[in-house]
């Protein structure tokens, strides 16, 4: 019974920190749809080339909500594939107040976030110029339209019916969207808490104790965890010297938080999706490796 109620309580307290960065994300989505679609289509177009840089930076706050909105944003396409790639990479959820409450050096600690910030700001620059290029020999548009409605016909949330319509329907839909996110994420968070505890951390922690190539894809399994429960595991065998700098990289960088959780519920496109998946795994354990190899240690 106290094993069910860590679970649950777990599970809950995971969901719940995601609320706010939800309900603002929608919040500017629904005003975006209702008041200012032509502008905003127009200034996406014209800052998109950018978004890899404020995605690699805003990514590094120790939160995994931001993971939840570039979801969100990039099913709306209001942000491009790099963007997104560039906040999962960045996004480092609890292994900041990890790194802070086993009194890690905060100038190490400030290295290890510029260093995710840097990969994922270079990544997502070289995937939006892999996309466009792609799209160029194909002869297809290098824009996607922001497509905010397909959230609202996925989520049911009847946005166009008049009594939608003003503040007070935008807050209305806004909290729509967020709580069908919300549910979603808590009946996962739930699942993925109690198949952790049968597992058991301790068996985790051995797997990333084997070969060096074996240990990165391992890690970067791992990271793909959408819990935070995942980065607490690489940052904690990183603080105790079993993991190596590259190994505990391979793992964070791929960790996206419920990034990816949210991204198969709002994004319809499933291949696409797996796609994403497969590119951030490939790119995290690839530069994770990468940083072992060269040698870098912090």
């Amino acid at each position: 019974m106290e094993l069910l109620i860590d679970i649950v309580k777990d599970g809950v307290i995971d969901s719940v920190k995601i609320l706010p960065f939800l309900f603002i994300t929608y919040l500017i989505m629904e005003y975006l749809e209702h008041k200012t679609q032509d502008f905003t289509q127009d200034i996406v177009q014209k800052t998109e080339h950018f978004g890899p840089l404020w995605g690699g930076l805003i990514g590094i706050f120790p939160q995994c909500g931001f993971s939840a909105a570039a979801s969100n944003l990039y099913a709306g396409r209001v942000i491009t594939l790099g963007t997104l790639i560039a906040i999962y990479l960045s996004t480092s959820d609890e292994m900041i107040p990890l790194f802070i409450s086993e009194q890690f050096p905060v100038r190490t600690m400030i290295k290890i976030l510029a260093v995710k910030a840097v990969i994922g700001i270079i990544a997502g620059f070289v995937i939006d110029a892999v996309v466009h290029y792609y799209h160029k020999i194909k002869g297809r548009s290098l824009n996607d339209p922001v497509n905010i409605e397909a959230l609202c016909e996925k989520e049911h949330c009847r946005c166009e019916e008049d009594d939608h319509e003003g503040p007070l329907g935008i807050v209305k839909s806004a909290f729509v969207h967020t709580m069908h996110i919300f549910l979603f994420v808590l009946v996962l968070s739930l699942i993925l808490n109690a198949a952790i505890e049968l597992i058991g951390s301790e068996n985790l922690s051995a797997m990333l104790k084997t070969s060096p190539v074996i240990s990165h894809i391992l890690a970067g399994i791992i990271g793909l965890i959408p819990n935070c429960a995942a980065s607490v595991i690489i940052s904690t065998l990183y603080l105790d010297q079993m993991i190596t700098f590259g190994t505990m990289m391979s793992g964070l960088l791929v960790g996206a938080g419920i990034g990816l959780l949210v991204l198969f519920r709002v994004n319809d496109d499933k291949k696409q999706n797996i796609n994403i998946t497969i590119l951030l795994f490939v790119v995290g354990t690839v530069v994770g490796l990468l940083l072992d190899l060269i040698g870098i240690k912090l």
